[in-house]
């Protein structure tokens, strides 16, 4: 459990009016003290998180966030910030207050298990009632349960796992690069970037689903890759390496070998593989004047040949020219306004689940900014994109 990447993770955010007893139904579902619990509203200010493992619904990451009725100073950033996460979340939990039957004030678009919580403070009759008006309104039967006494928190596990969507998980990797028995050899330079003494989380990932599917698996680095296929018997059935070593590799490899790389598979994993194809093209159409939005999942310490920060800026200013303005961000930070960008350049998101891609993806169209991925942008800069 604890080394499944939280990307891989079904995101479930906690959502609720101030002092609906959010942090508390958290703490009694996880069997731990992950939220602070207080009578004082807008106890719980930031989104906390908690990565786990839940019998019947599997590793699993928990979000609690602020009230959305939080009308302190600081209230409206906060509701902003957990409408970001319920719009990157997988499922949602709709924490109701017995108490005062307020039903949240936010628009929930996503598979959703709504529970009415406090029933060990009111009559049954109350709680009934409190259960009939929001059954009305979002047209499923609340269950009914309290953090002090645990009623109804087996049922939420059990609810959870019943509206599980089919699509939350990211897709296969490799279905359309590799099948059972090819033989595919993995191309990864151990450069600057590379973290010392282990494989970067794309690499690991392609290399188990590789096994799994059954696959001969080989490995090299760049420099190494020439003596790699000159000691194989037949060519490769597929060659995937890293976006930044494309045309190194092209070069080098036979005509016969199936040719991508690790971000135009997470591209296809987790995106919109056909938006992102598109929206490559708006690269001939950039000029000194246009501006360009990097964006990286991970927050690193970015280093000399850094591929968002250096090596793809380079590649754009030397067809668009000097002038090109590029802005980056990493991590959850990304722009509600994206209309002053004419592309988007996300990484392959090996950190992130597929629905908070997606919601990038979603808000992109929504302003009709083309977007597309680290992998693809290469590729189509160096004419080898299919």
């Amino acid at each position: 459990m604890i080394i499944t990447p939280i990307a891989n993770r079904l995101h479930i955010v906690m959502i609720g009016e101030q002092n609906s007893g959010k942090s508390s139904l958290l703490n009694a579902i996880t069997k731990q003290d992950v939220s602070i619990v207080s009578d004082v509203p807008g106890t719980t200010t930031d989104p906390v998180s908690k990565s786990m493992e839940v019998r019947g619904i599997g590793p699993c990451v928990f979000v609690d966030t602020a009230g959305i009725d939080d009308d302190a100073m600081l209230g409206a950033l906060r509701v902003q910030k957990t409408r970001k996460y319920v719009a990157e979340a997988d499922m949602a939990i709709i924490v109701i207050d017995a108490t005062t039957g307020h039903l949240p004030a936010m628009e929930v678009k996503i598979p959703s298990v709504v529970v009415v919580n406090k029933t060990d403070l009111v009559w049954d009759e109350t709680a009934r009632q409190v259960a009939s008006v929001a059954q009305k309104r979002y047209d499923m039967e609340p269950i009914m349960a309290s953090a002090v006494t645990r009623e109804g928190i087996e049922d939420i596990i059990h609810a959870i796992a019943a509206a599980l969507p089919e699509d939350w998980d990211a897709l296969p990797l490799t279905t359309d690069i590799a099948h059972e028995g090819d033989l595919v050899l993995l191309v990864m330079p151990q450069d600057t970037q590379a973290p010392k003494g282990r494989l970067i989380l794309p690499q690991v990932q392609t290399l188990r689903e590789l096994l799994d599917r059954k696959c001969r698996v080989m490995c090299c680095t760049t420099d190494l890759l020439p003596q790699t296929l000159a000691s194989l018997a037949s060519p490769p059935d597929a060659i995937i390496t890293d976006s930044q070593d494309f045309m190194t590799v092209d070069t080098i490899k036979p005509a016969e070998s199936r040719l991508t790389s690790f971000s135009i598979l997470f591209a296809a994993s987790k995106g919109d593989i056909n938006y992102f194809r598109r929206s490559a093209r708006a690269i001939d159409f950039l000029t000194p004047h246009s501006r360009v939005l990097i964006a990286e999942a991970c927050t690193h310490v970015p280093a000399e040949e850094d591929i968002g920060r250096v090596k793809i800026p380079r590649l754009l200013r030397a067809k668009a020219g000097e002038g090109l303005q590029i802005d980056t961000v990493s991590g959850k930070d990304f722009p509600d306004d994206l209309s002053p960008y004419d592309l988007i350049i996300h990484c392959g998101a090996c950190m992130f689940n597929r629905r908070l891609v997606l919601a990038r993806v979603d808000e992109a169209k929504r302003q009709h900014v083309p977007m597309t991925n680290y992998g693809i942008a290469i590729a189509y800069v160096n004419g080898i994109l299919i």
